[in-house]
């Protein structure tokens, strides 16, 4: 009976302790969830932010909404104003019938004001100013803004309008939920020497750019690669296409942007993938993926197909 009852003792000792070790275990994997769950709910607020962010400058007074024309330039002059007979027509009301022409020569662009019409430039008044493609040059109308853009060889002026329909009318963008999976880690391998490539874009038109490099990374179990271009500033860009393509996301391609490359290596958050402008604003030039960036994979992360 001694015996038994000692074991009885020791038993129960043991139990305890066990059951000690037990609840210790649940308390620090309780705090290791705790953690990982904060740490979770940091990264979808950020990412939601990133969203929240990318759809204001869309809405904004200068964003791709406000794009409500585009019209080519032929060599000579190019007269523009609200006149329907005009080479360059715009908006009823928001411009005088003749406001002046677009005198375009060998690439080079000059904008000849009527006098009277009060056009400013860099926030002056200007007669006679050219306008560089593609730059902070902008002939500015009240609500309007026109600029010229390149499009491969062919020039255009760019309209924007603040009060454009398609500003108006917006419905909203459309996201995958959040899903840190599609956040991955990638090698950045540099092109010695850099490669060029020709890309062309929903207009037909191709250009030619520089590739530094290529990322190669393993999503959902299987490696892929991407080409590279590099973005405004420092970092990388891509523009690719992939399985959910004219399906739940936009036909063309989707755009992402991430940071330069540290020690070779990269971090692609698919979760910010987002729409080229011509997704939503049929007056864009918007490029294509290279073959090199269709993926024969479903990304099903970031902007998905917006609803006209």
């Amino acid at each position: 009976m001694k015996l038994e009852g000692r074991a009885g003792i020791w038993k129960t000792a043991l139990r305890a302790s066990l059951l000690c070790a037990v609840c210790l275990a649940a308390v620090a994997a309780g705090l290791v969830s705790s953690l990982a769950g904060a740490e979770d709910e940091a990264y979808r607020a950020a990412v939601e932010k990133w969203r929240q962010g990318y759809e204001a400058s869309l809405k904004s007074d200068d964003g791709w909404l406000t794009v409500s024309g585009l019209f080519w330039l032929h060599e000579g002059e190019n007269r523009f104003g609200s006149n329907p007979l005009n080479d360059i027509v715009l908006p009823a009301g928001a411009a005088p019938p003749d406001a002046g022409t677009f005198d375009f020569h060998a690439g080079r662009t000059f904008a000849h004001v009527k006098p009277g019409v009060p056009a400013t430039m860099n926030g002056k008044r200007v007669v006679t100013a050219e306008l560089r493609p593609d730059s902070a040059d902008r002939l500015v109308l009240g609500d309007l803004t026109l600029l010229v853009h390149a499009s491969g060889s062919r020039y255009c002026i760019r309209l924007k309008d603040k009060n454009s329909s398609l500003r108006r009318n917006f419905r909203g963008l459309r996201w995958f939920p959040v899903n840190e999976s599609y956040r991955v880690t990638g090698r950045f391998i540099p092109y010695t020497p850099p490669k060029k490539a020709l890309i062309q874009n929903v207009m037909g038109d191709t250009a030619e750019i520089a590739v530094p490099g290529y990322v190669v990374f393993s999503l959902n179990g299987q490696e892929l690669r991407l080409d590279a271009e590099e973005a405004d500033g420092e970092g990388l860009s891509f523009v690719f296409r992939d399985l959910t393509s004219a399906k739940e996301t936009y036909g063309a391609a989707r755009f992402l942007d991430i940071g330069p490359a540290r020690d070779g290596q990269v971090t692609l958050d698919f979760n910010m993938a987002y729409n080229p402008p011509c997704a939503y604003n049929p007056y864009t030039t918007c490029p294509l993926p290279t073959p090199e960036n269709r993926l024969r994979v479903r990304i099903e992360a970031g902007e998905m197909a917006y609803r006209h």
